[in-house]
């Protein structure tokens, strides 16, 4: 990784609910809300943002554990803010807490972990999942 990524590092994403993030389980919305699974998404695109600036060449992140709580609905059409901070960096683990907030207040708590590898063991990995 380039130098300069350090603890307290922030980025924000804001994204408007529309329906393709509803609650819904094959192809039923169950809850016309902003999904867990939407939530998880943007959660690990925000932490992404993250090291994206600091990847090399040869380099690419891959998530490795995300833990969040789902803690209010947002619905269609409102804005919702979220915002990863860099807690940890230790080798090629990158550890960012997130919160998902809406007009409302905070819908969200989070825990990515990202782990930083050469694209070419990325490749192997691949290659040894194939069926």
């Amino acid at each position: 990784m380039k130098q300069g990524l350090v603890v307290g590092r922030e980025e924000t994403i804001e994204i408007i609910v529309t329906e393709d993030m509803f609650a819904s389980f094959e192809g039923v919305v169950v809850h016309p809300v902003y999904s867990t699974v939407a939530m998880t998404y943007h959660m690990e695109w925000v932490s992404r943002k993250i090291i994206l600036p600091f990847l090399e060449d040869h380099e690419e992140g891959m998530g490795a554990s995300v833990q969040l709580k789902h803690l209010a609905a947002s619905t269609l059409g409102s804005t919702v803010t979220l915002t990863a901070i860099l807690v940890e960096l230790r080798d090629n683990v990158v550890i960012t807490k997130v919160t998902a907030k809406n007009h409302v207040g905070i819908i969200g708590t989070g825990e990515v972990r990202q782990v930083i590898l050469p694209k070419e063991t990325i490749a192997q990995k691949l290659i040894e999942a194939s069926v």
